[in-house]
């Protein structure tokens, strides 16, 4: 009985820092996105099309994993901030910064939900 309880203690402690450190990888990618979109922004402002590229590039990157991870309650928002971002980065390969920055700006309005 007590070998059964230690076993049961031990995958109970082994499942909790499994779920802290998936909460640890979404809040990085989190970070991340949010960092990268407004890193996009002030590029995009400055009309400096290639790092508002490479920036939103990035941000799309971790907000697919955000989204991936999040829960249904947050996903709508997550989709959301991908649309920009996707809208972004088509604007932005047509030179487009105005336009690329707006969407980059609606895609952080939604992160930060």
């Amino acid at each position: 009985m007590k070998s059964i309880s230690t076993v049961i203690i031990i995958i109970s402690l082994l499942l909790g820092g499994a779920s802290l450190a998936m909460a640890s990888d979404a809040q990085e990618h989190i970070d991340n996105a949010i960092r990268h979109a407004e890193d996009a922004e002030i590029h995009g402002r400055a009309g400096h099309i290639s790092a508002l590229l490479e920036h939103a590039q990035e941000s799309l990157t971790h907000a697919r994993a955000v989204y991936k991870e999040s829960s249904s309650e947050n996903n709508q928002h997550w989709m959301t901030s991908i649309k920009h971002l996707e809208e972004a980065i088509n604007q932005a390969n047509q030179d487009h910064a105005e336009v690329a920055t707006d969407q980059v700006r609606e895609a952080l309005n939604h992160m930060r939900r």
